[in-house]
């Protein structure tokens, strides 16, 4: 059998995953769940721990699953869905005016179709990305202006007005976009609770370092592939592992996304109606020991039809990450026991 070298960009340097040489195959029940939140919003602490239950079952496995019941509605959704439409549809002059490479300090903004590779090992990715990143005054749990943050907190925040300033010829564009990223934070916030109750935390242990958190909004494009993009296999987006915390992904009906599992077989995680796929990310992952599993992931668009996907980032606010990233490095070298969580508090 001829297992194949995957090589991955990381913040700290190249790293590699065995790939077994088999075609992707639908994933199980078991390999990438389905967990229903109705509990999480529950008084009773009891229902919400059924919930972190299977969140901690999910994450040391695959660290890839479904949630339904989630609270954000269909209808914000696929209006988001539909702006994204609006704006990838537009000529490329137009999508040029909030170019990320050339206005942005922080990556936010548009980026163009093959103009990066995220996996050195693949072709140049063909997607499309709308990126915006966290603001206090989108904030929908405690907006406020930049001059009411923290001095400290201030440098940390990322987010770009050019971004809607380029976009304001699209009727309602900010408005939608904002509601469904607003949403996103919102259930985050909350699952971050579950998170902490799933590795025996109190529940609001990180409360206080997601008040300004990494909260990026990214929209995907994959169009049609070209006769050449179709030859020479390109991918819709290469192999890579999320940063932060978690991802929550909400993906169309044309599908693509691919998990790689922990026996280097690559496993297709389909859109299922009413979920939202949760990932864990390279920070969960270092905080708590590697317990739970920051996996690697693609978008193969196989489909004749362009797709869209709807990721959103969330982590800690970059402060409390930067201060606590050299201590989590080196906690991480130790032989801890395996129940022990690596977090600075």
């Amino acid at each position: 059998m001829s297992v194949t070298k995957l090589e991955l960009r990381t913040a700290l340097g190249p790293v590699y995953r065995d790939v077994l040489p088999y075609p992707p195959r639908d994933c199980t029940p078991e390999e990438i769940p389905i967990i229903d939140l109705k509990p999480m919003f529950s008084s009773d602490l009891s229902e919400r721990k059924k919930v972190s239950s299977a969140i901690r079952a999910a994450a040391v496995n695959n660290g890839f699953f479904y949630v339904k019941n989630h609270g954000i509605s269909s209808e914000v959704i696929e209006r988001c869905k539909s702006q994204v439409l609006n704006f990838m549809r537009q000529p490329l002059e137009a999508k040029d005016t909030i170019r990320s490479h050339k206005y942005s300090k922080y990556f936010n903004g548009y980026l163009g179709r093959r103009k990066a590779q995220i996996s050195p090992s693949e072709t140049a990715d063909v997607r499309e990305s709308f990126t915006f990143r966290y603001s206090p005054e989108l904030d929908p749990d405690d907006p406020k202006d930049i001059s009411e943050v923290p001095p400290e907190i201030r440098p940390w925040i990322r987010g770009e007005d050019f971004v809607w300033e380029g976009t304001k010829h699209l009727p309602d564009f900010k408005k939608d976009c904002v509601a469904y990223w607003s949403a996103c934070l919102s259930l985050a916030r909350r699952l971050v609770r579950m998170f902490a109750l799933s590795l025996d935390l109190e529940e609001n242990y990180w409360d206080d370092k997601v008040t300004y958190p990494g909260a990026d909004g990214v929209f995907n494009y994959y169009p049609t592939r070209t006769q050449e993009e179709i030859q020479e296999k390109f991918v819709g987006l290469g192999s890579h592992t999320d940063l932060q915390l978690f991802t929550l992904l909400w993906q169309d009906s044309v599908g693509g996304l691919q998990v790689l599992n922990r026996e280097g077989q690559w496993i297709k995680a389909p859109p299922i109606e009413g979920t939202i796929v949760v990932n864990i990310g390279d920070y969960m992952m270092r905080l708590c020991n590697d317990i739970y599993k920051s996996t690697v992931h693609r978008v193969t668009n196989e489909s004749t039809q362009e797709r869209v996907s709807m990721p959103f980032f969330f982590g800690c606010q970059k402060r409390f990450k930067m201060e606590n990233e050299e201590f989590v490095k080196n906690e991480a070298k130790r032989s801890i026991a395996p129940s022990a969580v690596v977090i600075a508090g």
